[in-house]
């Protein structure tokens, strides 16, 4: 059965930091590319950050590039998605995915596997 695990959500306040991690299982996903994704109450779930299966590329969306930084290791079969000067705004839920693709394309119907969600939430 695959999974997708996300942890390292919660509350923080403007300015500081977290660290989301999105732990696979049931197949290995180095050959595809993640991503990330988020949904505030009410609107859609937007694409976040991905990285490529060999971690070559990245792709960020421009709300969060220069605050947020995807990576991942393929030999734990884990994405991370370090998050520094949050901001209200970035309050969601967020998902980890797996692509379809080698690369990480920004719609969400190019991704085939979802996590169940992590909350983080930004107080002003």
């Amino acid at each position: 059965q695959v999974q997708l695990i996300e942890s390292g959500g919660g509350l923080v306040q403007a300015g500081g930091s977290l660290r989301l991690s999105c732990a696979a299982s049931g197949r290995t996903f180095s050959n595809v590319a993640m991503g990330w994704f988020r949904q505030a109450p009410g609107k859609d779930r937007d694409f976040v950050a991905g990285i490529s299966s060999g971690a070559s590329a990245t792709s960020y969306a421009d709300s969060v590039n220069g605050r947020f930084t995807v990576s991942r290791d393929n030999a734990k079969n884990t994405v991370y998605l370090q998050m520094n000067s949050l901001k209200p705004e970035d309050t969601a839920i967020y998902y980890c995915a797996a692509s379809r693709f080698d690369y990480p394309h920004t719609p969400k119907e190019t991704y085939e596997y979802w996590g169940q969600g992590t909350q983080v939430a930004v107080s002003s």
